[in-house]
C-alpha cells in the first residue's frame, strides 16, 4: 500500500492555497475594470447578446415547465387545508424567492459557462492569448472583462424570465385546466408578495450568482491546459464548481436574508 508523505500532502496543500490566492487576484482585477469595461461597452453588449439570447430559449420553456408542475403539486397540496386559492402566492413566492435565481443559475452554467470556458480554453490553446500579450494587449481587460461584465447583466434578467414564465405555467394550469379563481389567483400575488423582501432577495441571489458562474467558467477557461483534453476537463470542472458552488451560496444567503 502506498501511503502519501508528509511532503507530498504539504505540497498539495500549498499549491491548494496557491490557486486560491491567483484566483482571488484575478476575481479582484476583474472588479477594478469596470471603469475601463464601460468605456467599450460594445464589447459587453455583443456578449450579453451571446450569454442571454441564446440561453433565453432554454431559461423560458424551463421556467414555464416548472409553473406547471407547481400548478399542479401545489394545487392538490393546498386543496387538502382548503387553500386553493392561494396557488398563485404559492408559485410566485416559491420562484421569485428560491427556484428563479437557482434554476437559471444551473441552467446559466450549463450552458452559457461551459461556452465561457471552451472558448478561453481554445483562444489559449491556439495561442491567441499569447499573442496577444506579445501585442502588449491585456487579455484581462479585453478578453475576460467584457464577459464578466457580460455575465453579471444578463443572469438576474434571465431569472427574471424564468420567474415570469413560471408564473404563467402557474396561470396556466391552476386557472385555465384545473379552475382557480383568475381574481383571486391574483390578487394573492398582489396582496402577499413584498418587493423589497421576496423580489429583492431573488434579485440580489440571481446577481451573486452571477458574479459565481461567470468568474468559475473564465477562471477555468483561461488556467485550462492547452490541449484537447485541457479545455474538455476544464469545461467539466466549471459544471461541477459552479453548481456546487450556487447550492452552496443560496443556503448562506437564504440563512442571513430571513435571520438578519
Amino acid at each position: 500500500m502506498n501511503w502519501y508523505k508528509p511532503a507530498d500532502l504539504g505540497f498539495a496543500v500549498r499549491r491548494k492555497l496557491a490557486d486560491l490566492g491567483y484566483g482571488a487576484r484575478l476575481f479582484y482585477r476583474l472588479l477594478t475594470t469596470l471603469g475601463g469595461s464601460l468605456k467599450r461597452f460594445g464589447l459587453i453588449r455583443d456578449q450579453i447578446h451571446f450569454l442571454g439570447n441564446y440561453s433565453l430559449l432554454i431559461i423560458g420553456v424551463s421556467g414555464l415547465f416548472v409553473g406547471f408542475v407547481f400548478g399542479l403539486q401545489g394545487y392538490y397540496t393546498l386543496q387538502r387545508f382548503g387553500a386553493s386559492e392561494s396557488l398563485g402566492l404559492m408559485v410566485t413566492l416559491t420562484l421569485l424567492r428560491e427556484l428563479g435565481p437557482v434554476v437559471t443559475a444551473l441552467l446559466f452554467a450549463g450552458r452559457a459557462g461551459t461556452s465561457l470556458t471552451a472558448e478561453i480554453g481554445l483562444m489559449k490553446a491556439g495561442e491567441q492569448i499569447s499573442v496577444m500579450e506579445m501585442m502588449a494587449v491585456d487579455p484581462v481587460l479585453r478578453i475576460l472583462a467584457p464577459r464578466f461584465w457580460a455575465g453579471v447583466i444578463a443572469m438576474p434578467l434571465l431569472a427574471a424570465v424564468f420567474s415570469a414564465m413560471g408564473i404563467l405555467g402557474g396561470w396556466v394550469v391552476g386557472v385555465l385546466m384545473i379552475g382557480v379563481d383568475a381574481g383571486s389567483f391574483w390578487s394573492q400575488i398582489q396582496e402577499g408578495v413584498d418587493v423589497w423582501q421576496d423580489l429583492g432577495n431573488g434579485v440580489l441571489k440571481s446577481i451573486v450568482f452571477g458574479f459565481t458562474v461567470t468568474f468559475v467558467a473564465l477562471l477555468q477557461g483561461y488556467e485550462a491546459q492547452p490541449t484537447p483534453e485541457g479545455v474538455a476537463s476544464a469545461t467539466t470542472r466549471t459544471v461541477v464548481v459552479a453548481s456546487l458552488s450556487i447550492l452552496g451560496l443560496d443556503f448562506i444567503l437564504t440563512a442571513m436574508m430571513f435571520t438578519i
